[in-house]
């Protein structure tokens, strides 16, 4: 489990594409500090599991599921991430309650820049619409953001100065890819709800 905030922007240092999956090495000073042997860590967004750790450098396996359902197909050395180590009981909730599990694949649809933040909208897949509301939760490329505004096909957030700055969203133009999970609870209201209404 995650909060959504993000801990450092890490660099994608290798990738060995390995026929229906791959080997990431990603370079990191934070996350790398404690990092063990099967521990979790977020990557834009996607749960992975650490193989190795050394020299600042940690390697994450990714099976063909993920790669298909994510951007992580796309990043080439040099490419930087969203990393966030996976919460402990001690953790402060900053953001919310967050997987590590895409749901879609959205697209940056517009910038809008203010004097200190900006508005940025993004395309919603397909069927994920009814799981977003406004002033609700959402996790975009493994950042915990609130819904600024929702239409059944796209929704709006404001970007502060520090997420410009500390994340991949800051260098993001329009037409580029994110990772989105939604709010899990909305899933699982809507799930134990159709149940209710089947009995």
């Amino acid at each position: 489990m995650f909060t959504g905030i993000i801990e450092e922007l890490g660099t994608v240092a290798a990738i060995d594409e390995l026929g229906d999956s791959a080997r990431l090495e990603i370079r990191a000073a934070t996350v790398t500090s404690d990092a063990a042997h099967g521990d979790s860590i977020s990557v834009n967004g996607v749960c992975l599991t650490v193989v190795d750790n050394a020299d600042g450098v940690f390697t994450a396996d990714v099976m063909g599921e993920s790669l298909r359902r994510s951007t992580l197909g796309a990043l080439r050395p040099g490419s930087a991430v969203n990393l966030e180590r996976a919460a402990t009981v001690a953790t402060r909730l900053g953001g919310h309650i967050v997987q590590g599990h895409v749901d879609g694949v959205g697209q940056i649809l517009s910038r809008e820049a203010g004097d200190q933040w900006e508005t940025v909208t993004f395309a919603l897949p397909e069927g994920l619409g009814r799981y977003v509301v406004e002033k609700g939760s959402i996790t975009v490329d493994g950042i915990s953001l609130t819904v600024m505004a929702v239409t059944d096909d796209t929704f709006s957030v404001g970007l502060i100065p520090t997420t410009l700055k500390l994340t991949t969203l800051g260098a993001k133009g329009v037409g580029e890819r994110v990772n989105l999970e939604v709010d899990i609870m909305a899933k699982y209201v809507e799930k134990l709800l159709g149940k209710a209404a089947q009995s």
